[in-house]
């Protein structure tokens, strides 16, 4: 078979197998068909399929494949990444400042010392650190690995569970989105370049005139030009962020984070974002997939899954109970936004990419880090569903 044949076999593979997987299995409660997608992606990696079918794997996944798949994903996670920035709504943060601060600084600080902990721990046992990196990337790379909220599947939670436009709902995308831009700003202190500062230096001032040209021109053109300068804008973005060292993903969230969402119809951009996780990101679970492995061992791999998931969710718990303290939460109000904030699926997956791809972690610790993230959005649905029901009833009780 030629290169274009397997290829199409491996689209059919990665579009039949996790659907049928969540259709069949009707697995929708504790693992929707993003969090199939990603265990399938583990599942034909070299880990797994590569171990028990070596032959069938290379042939399926030869280098030639696998290269056409991962520009396929490139473009998926840019766009994805891209949607997330614009959809950020940081004037509603500002106008709720004091309890926004407060509660997204706690549930991001303290997942981040425990995850931190965990890395210093890593530290001292061979195959977790990569070849590229100094012992504080690696160690905040880790923390902010369990600190991190993944925005996107929260809104898709949410929607579920009926609360996103509900005030309840509008108060955790804040939190959210105030973590999202701290991920983002430490992901790209953690790949700072000292040997490249000057390049560095040359996109952040030229991203900056460029960001206030495009601002201006976004509001003289039609909304059909935006969608298409929009995307211009973001292949240039994250091509100076790449050229520059702080890696492509970097560029595609700045661009979007610049873009106002109010310049594109909202129910265009839902069907966007819709498509993109239907049409385009299934390719990006199982390319991530490949890039798992098992080197130290599935025990080693699997033990430190668990710890990395109890600092997650341990942080993320204490720092929206001390949030709640502080600010004087209802009773239970605390535990239901912990559990939707440690949600980790996709953006933290995006987050170690980066990782993986600058050597700063190595393929077994990728493999932790994946599986921490998917079974912390695992837990969210089935604890918070009746958690949620339990908090309506005391506010129906109190009207």
């Amino acid at each position: 078979m030629n290169t274009t044949e397997i290829f199409l076999i491996a689209m059919a593979i990665i579009f039949s197998v996790p659907w049928l997987i969540w259709r069949l299995g009707r697995t929708d409660y504790f693992a929707p068909l993003v969090v199939v997608q990603i265990l399938t992606g583990i599942a034909l990696g070299p880990g797994m399929l590569g171990a028990v079918f070596p032959d069938y794997y290379r042939f399926i996944f030869n280098p030639s494949v696998v290269q056409s798949l991962n520009g396929v994903a490139w473009w998926a996670v840019m766009l994805f990444v891209w949607i997330a920035g614009i959809e950020l709504d940081l004037r509603q943060a500002w106008a709720h400042r004091r309890e926004s601060g407060i509660t997204a600084g706690l549930a991001l600080s303290v997942p981040l010392v425990f995850g931190s902990a965990v890395g210093l721990i890593m530290l001292g046992q061979d195959g977790w650190l990569g070849a590229q990196a100094l012992s504080w990337q690696f160690v905040l790379g880790i923390g902010m690995s369990c600190a991190v909220t993944a925005l996107p599947i929260l809104i898709l939670f949410m929607e579920k569970m009926a609360i996103l436009r509900q005030p309840l709902g509008q108060r955790i995308l804040r939190y959210a989105s105030l973590d999202d831009i701290a991920i983002w700003g430490v992901l790209a202190l953690i790949l700072m370049d000292w040997q490249r500062v000057g390049k560095q230096l040359i996109f952040l001032l030229a991203f900056a005139a460029l960001s206030w040209g495009l601002r201006r021109l976004m509001q003289v053109v039609t909304e059909r030009d935006r969608w298409t300068i929009g995307l211009i804008w973001l292949a240039v973005c994250s091509f100076g962020a790449d050229w520059c060292g702080l890696h492509f993903m970097v560029g595609a969230f700045l661009a979007g984070v610049v873009m106002d969402a109010e310049w594109f119809d909202q129910e265009q951009m839902d069907l966007l974002r819709h498509h993109v996780l239907m049409v385009l990101m299934p390719v990006f679970f199982l390319s991530t997939g490949l890039r798992t492995q098992w080197g130290v061992g599935g025990a080693a791999v699997f033990a430190v899954a668990a710890a990395l998931l109890v600092a997650a969710v341990s942080g993320k718990l204490l720092g929206t109970h001390l949030a709640g303290r502080w600010l004087g939460w209802q009773k239970g109000e605390a535990g239901l936004i912990g559990w939707l904030l440690q949600t980790k699926a996709l953006i933290m997956i995006i987050f170690a990419n980066v990782l993986l791809d600058k050597q700063i972690i190595t393929s077994d610790t990728f493999t932790a880090l994946l599986l921490m993230a998917v079974a912390s959005t695992m837990l969210t649905v089935p604890v918070v569903t009746p958690r949620l029901a339990q908090l309506k009833a005391l506010l129906a009780k109190q009207a």
